[in-house]
């Protein structure tokens, strides 16, 4: 800050060095008393007067430099500079805002300030000046400006109420840049977080996608592979078909010769014996009675050869006594004929199972057993009946051979139908069957049968 002339601040200083001054310039004579005091008062004053007039010309100099480093400053801002009426109209600009706008500064000066603001913008910069003028804090605002020459560019305007004289013309300074390039980065911005968002939704996409597309694969493999067990079981069960025909026609044709061969010639030998009886009626009576008795004997042979076809076709004690009392008879008659000794656990609830499923079990057991005696080469087998909390469990258990299970279950030809003749049985009756076979455990086959209520029971 520059000094203030020594006329503002000390009278009595300005006083002192004007009669300094005057009495270095010699200009007092002896004269008379009041009129030389006179004099000196004048020419003190005038002297005063020059020194405030240098000061006031000095200090004019100093605030006109001012002025123009002022003016300067405020033409040529970073920003623009505006000031405006609380109607709109530009009181005065600098150069960089007449620069922002394309026009020049005269042109801009007793104009609304709404002619340099896209139509958009308007209702967003009559709300900013209200505010403006309403109270003493600063506002801002973003709005769209427009260029000389069509364009436009976003501006940042911060505004403050300007303090006005009683009576005078409200106005405000406005201050306003270009903010186009941030407005810019942030559309740029946008679009990035729009696209990071888009590329998000398309990669949970191409992850559904694939996880679809890997569902659909993996229920075309499934499809395929119950396709492959379909036509390999419908390949078992027409192996099945021709086993059975060919098994009935075996049966048919066994029975038949065993017919022919043994109850067909006994019954021709009682014929004859009959006969030989006939012509000898008249003979000694011992040697009848001897005849008589061997043609007993041979009628007895014959009913106990039916009672065997009979009770291999299907067990009397099965349907007259039950299941147990059936397979023990069995299990006798299989160890009789076998050597493999075979025991029987069951609990007798298991009467109380219908015809049908005590029939499945029996005919699972005797096929069980039929195959122990042509393959396993055993030397013991069990066969247990277990009460389960839904059903019925029987477990056909032998110390024999094993065998490769998945190869002779799924394997063709129709070479191992005995097993598949068992699961079909159970599955008939909505049962379920299993094998398990391990070098040195032999094999245990397991049998379920569901039932709609709790079986109990004694052992």
């Amino acid at each position: 800050m520059k000094r203030k002339p020594a006329t503002s601040d000390d009278p009595a200083e300005l006083r002192r060095r004007a009669e300094a001054r005057l009495s270095e310039r010699n200009i007092l004579k002896q004269s008379d008393f009041s009129t030389q005091r006179l004099l000196h008062e004048l020419e003190v004053h005038r002297i005063e007067l020059e020194m405030q007039n240098a000061e006031l010309q000095k200090t004019r100099d100093e605030l006109e430099v001012s002025l123009e480093k002022i003016t300067d400053l405020y033409d040529f801002a970073p920003v623009g500079y505006l000031s405006i009426d609380e109607s709109g109209m530009v009181l005065d600009a600098n150069l960089k805002s007449a620069a922002l706008l394309g026009v020049e500064r005269s042109r801009l000066m007793n104009r609304s300030l709404l002619l340099f603001v896209d139509q958009k913008s308007h209702p967003t910069l009559t709300s900013f000046l209200g505010k403006v003028f309403i109270g003493p804090k600063d506002q801002d605002c973003e709005a769209l400006l427009l260029k000389k020459g069509g364009g436009t560019f976003w501006a940042v305007l911060r505004a403050t109420s300007a303090v006005c004289p009683v009576g005078s013309r409200r106005w405000c300074r406005v201050a306003f840049g270009d903010i186009t390039a941030r407005k810019q980065v942030e559309e740029a911005q946008r679009r990035l977080e729009d696209l990071a968002d888009t590329n998000l939704g398309l990669n949970r996409e191409i992850v559904r996608r694939q996880t679809v597309e890997q569902n659909l694969k993996k229920s075309e493999q499934r499809q395929s592979r119950l396709l492959r067990q379909s036509r390999h079981i419908q390949e078992q069960l027409r192996c099945l078909s021709h086993q059975v025909l060919q098994a009935q026609e075996e049966e048919r044709r066994r029975i038949s010769r065993d017919l022919h061969d043994e109850i067909a010639q006994t019954l021709v030998g009682i014929n004859v014996q009959l006969a030989t009886l006939t012509r000898e009626a008249a003979g000694s009576p011992k040697s009848l009675q001897q005849k008589i008795a061997r043609t007993q004997q041979m009628v007895e042979q014959s009913v106990e050869k039916v009672h065997q076809f009979a009770r291999k076709l299907r067990p009397a004690l099965l349907d007259d006594l039950g299941l147990i009392p059936a397979l023990h008879a069995f299990l006798k008659n299989f160890t009789k004929q076998t050597g493999v000794r075979a025991g029987l656990t069951a609990f007798a609830a298991v009467e109380q199972l219908d015809t049908s499923k005590r029939t499945v079990l029996f005919r699972v057991a005797q096929e069980a057993l039929a195959n122990v005696a042509r393959h396993a080469q055993a030397s013991r087998v069990e066969v247990i009946i277990q009460k389960l909390p839904d059903g019925i469990c029987m477990k056909i258990m032998d110390d024999g051979k094993s065998f490769q299970v998945d190869r002779v279950m799924h394997g063709k030809g129709g070479k191992h139908l005995g097993l598949l003749g068992m699961r079909e049985r159970l599955e008939m009756i909505g049962g379920s069957f299993e094998v398990e076979s391990a070098p040195g455990h032999g094999t245990t086959i397991t049998a379920k049968i569901p039932i709609g209520t709790a079986v109990r029971g004694p052992r």
